[in-house]
């Protein structure tokens, strides 16, 4: 991590699937370290050599014990099924959960007659797919980002992405704010003059699509998977764990790449998933003005309160690259097909609710939902931004009014390299170790709330959110642990609460 960052490491949440499988980070010592050729330099090495201390691991394990085997198999074998069966839910019972499971249970259905109840795959969801995704590449390979020129305090552009575990610096071309301003243009200029499309698209194609992008999904894990050992960008950031079912979902490659600038990591995590994100929300609130006349308070709450996170995420892009799906994560299936499938059917979910049960919330309710969900994006963005304030000066600012405190750190990178850096303890960081992950769950419970309180299906989200960053609190202190050694146990002693001040 740059200096002033430190651990724990810092995301957006909204971003992403993540495998809850638990992992075994161990510390990776020099014997364990497998001799590579040095990587071709799509970035920069950085570090100074110094042996006195043994390289702690970055990124994913090494070593696979059984448990997390166990997990990833199952992983690769359900979760398909799960995001098909909350879509199927929508699509043939009114978004019941429960309604399914009863007739299966009671012999009124079969797994068969479900399947073959459900929409099945088509070309025309095939060529929606294929152009969204053309012009989603088109848009980040093409056209150089100009919005930084216009828009004060917005960083994009060429960037230079965090170290990794070998030494390198990579550069980035941050245009995903300028992608997301152009394809909602044309969506609401296709709206109200062009007529080229319905605004009802995307929910019109909604199972079909999510054939196709099941098959965009695997298609890139699998090429992510066979390029690793064919021709990776670095190989000196390559992990190979000796086991194909876990090389394949957690990813070999640190950073794969096509050329100078197609980044896997950077594309798929930001461009088919999020972008869609709000457009399929929009296609949403389309379809509920199309079916009832009207479009309800609640479904404007979950377009406006996603959408910022959308937005907020896309104007932080350049942040974005200090965080751990880049600093970190391997790509593979996990993020591969994670962000191509689960992350755009599955965190949509609550639109897709009201589309099939429309809930007009009283005043007080709508109320009470959008202060919870400005207050945690309050709490998730200050933090961040006191965080990414503390990084960029070393320390030399005020947070809170105060000149922030802090924890001197040191760690080894793979390359030999000795770094400093330091672990605020100011601000929201002084009051819980993943005070932005505390915000980021109650945005997500926010969501949940709008729909109110008739199904299950709509809380899936916040369930998913608190099991993932719970997990992810863990994951990162591990990786931290290890990262920093003793300073990592000074900086909890400092700060003893992960996520809830005197609670958790």
């Amino acid at each position: 991590m740059a200096s002033g960052l430190g651990c724990p490491i810092t995301d957006t949440s909204i971003v992403k699937w993540r495998s809850i499988t638990p992992c075994n980070y161990i510390m990776m010592t020099a014997d364990a370290v497998r001799k590579r050729h040095k990587g071709t330099s799509n970035g920069a090495r950085a570090g100074v050599k110094n042996n006195a201390k043994e390289p702690v691991q970055w990124g994913r394990a090494w070593e696979v014990d059984w448990f997390s085997l166990t997990g990833v198999i199952l992983l690769l074998c359900f979760a398909p099924f799960i995001v098909f069966f909350f879509i199927m839910a929508c699509d043939q019972y009114q978004c019941s959960i429960t309604h399914p499971l009863l007739e299966l249970y009671n012999g009124d259905a079969t797994l068969l007659t479900i399947w073959n109840r459900a929409p099945s795959f088509t070309w025309a969801a095939a060529k929606i797919y294929a152009i969204w995704v053309s012009f989603q590449v088109v848009l980040y390979m093409c056209v150089p980002d100009f919005m930084h020129k216009i828009l004060p305090g917005y960083v994009g552009g060429v960037q230079d992405g965090a170290r990794t575990p070998a030494g390198l610096i990579n550069k980035y071309e941050v245009n995903g704010l300028q992608c997301w301003i152009i394809t909602h243009a044309l969506w609401v200029a296709n709206a109200q003059y062009f007529h080229w499309f319905s605004p009802t698209i995307i929910i019109d194609n909604w199972i079909p699509l999510l054939w196709c992008t099941n098959i965009l999904g695997y298609a890139v894990s699998t090429f992510a998977f066979i390029k690793a050992y064919l021709f990776p960008t670095n190989p000196e950031d390559c992990k190979f764990t000796g086991n194909i079912f876990y090389n394949y979902m957690m990813g070999i490659e640190f950073n794969p790449r096509i050329g100078k600038w197609f980044d896997f990591k950077l594309f798929f995590n930001g461009r088919p998933g999020i972008v869609a994100w709000t457009l399929i929300n929009l296609s949403y609130a389309a379809k509920q003005q199309e079916l009832y006349g009207y479009v309800t308070n609640s479904m404007i709450l979950v377009n406006v309160l996603q959408a910022i996170y959308v937005l907020d995420f896309f104007w932080n892009e350049a942040w974005y690259l200090k965080t751990i799906d880049i600093c970190h994560d391997h790509f593979g299936w996990y993020l591969g097909w994670g962000d191509c499938v689960w992350l755009p059917f599955l965190y949509t979910l609550q639109g897709l609710y009201l589309v099939y049960n429309p809930v007009q919330l009283s005043t007080p309710h709508a109320a009470g939902v959008l202060i919870l969900g400005l207050a945690g994006y309050y709490i998730f963005r200050s933090g961040n931004h006191q965080k990414d304030l503390f990084r960029r000066t070393e320390g030399n600012c005020k947070i809170w009014g105060k000149k922030p405190t802090f924890i001197e750190c040191s760690y080894r990178s793979a390359d030999g390299g000795i770094h400093k850096s330091k672990l605020m303890t100011s601000g929201f960081w002084g009051v819980a170790r993943h005070m932005n992950y505390t915000g980021d769950l109650m945005g997500s419970l926010a969501y949940c709330l709008a729909c109110g309180g008739e199904h299950l299906l709509p809380y899936f989200y916040i369930v998913y959110m608190t099991i993932l960053l719970v997990h992810r609190c863990i994951r990162d202190e591990h990786r931290c642990s290890n990262k920093y050694g003793k300073d990592w146990e000074r900086y909890t002693a400092a700060v003893p609460y992960r996520l809830l001040p005197n609670i958790f």
